[in-house]
């Protein structure tokens, strides 16, 4: 069913997620409605509905979402009922202060791995996780059955880290690296480039 989903419907579940944790834990609330979280997202009642509705009926008419039920509800649509191990390759400026980034508590992972290169970074301490050589990069990975990996490596190195990476087994990339990666069918990659999103934004400038 997934396959059939665009993508762009997938991208903002885990948005609509973020909010309606938001209005739980931090405001104490029990129900919403998709009127209250389109103008708190800036996105439209309508498509909130829509893109819901392609996994149920999640909300009732006068009375909207129940927000603890919607969490569990897009918690196990986004799989993500039991917490990721991921494993983060580079120890840079950038790595460094990912693997320090409490976001990622309590949202479903947790960075378990981080490999390098350099042998000055190689055993070093980083939010209690020591620095591996990246020579063991494939027995680590395949023996931890680890599926998620950050990539955080100078674009000169990306794709041969990222051939690496999928040849122990991880199935899904967040690449910091410039660079477009070829990747066989069943792996997903997803980018986040500042450079890039600074591009688009000066368009409308």
């Amino acid at each position: 069913m997934i396959e059939q989903i665009p993508d762009i419907v997938i991208s903002r579940l885990p948005v609509y997620l973020r909010e309606l944790t938001r209005l739980a834990v931090e405001e104490g609330k029990v129900n919403t409605s998709s009127h209250e979280l389109g103008q708190r997202l800036g996105i439209s009642s309508a498509q909130i509905r829509k893109d819901l509705s392609h996994f149920g009926e999640f909300g009732k008419q006068g009375t909207g979402y129940h927000i603890g039920y919607l969490i569990d509800q897009l918690r196990e649509i986004l799989n993500l009922k039991e917490e990721w191990q991921v494993a983060l390759i580079g120890a840079g400026y950038l790595g460094h202060a990912l693997a320090h980034y409490q976001g990622f508590e309590h949202r479903g992972f947790h960075i378990s791995w981080v490999f390098d290169n350099d042998p000055q970074k190689i055993g070093e301490e980083m939010n209690g996780l020591i620095v591996r050589d990246i020579a063991t990069l494939e027995s680590a990975l395949s023996k931890n059955q680890i599926k998620i990996a950050i990539l955080v490596v100078p674009a000169s190195a990306a794709q041969e880290i990222t051939d690496r990476l999928v040849a122990a087994g991880v199935t899904a990339i967040l690449s910091y690296a410039p660079i477009h990666l070829k990747v066989p069918e069943g792996v997903h990659v997803s980018y986040s480039d500042p450079v890039v999103q600074l591009q688009r934004m000066t368009f409308y400038l």
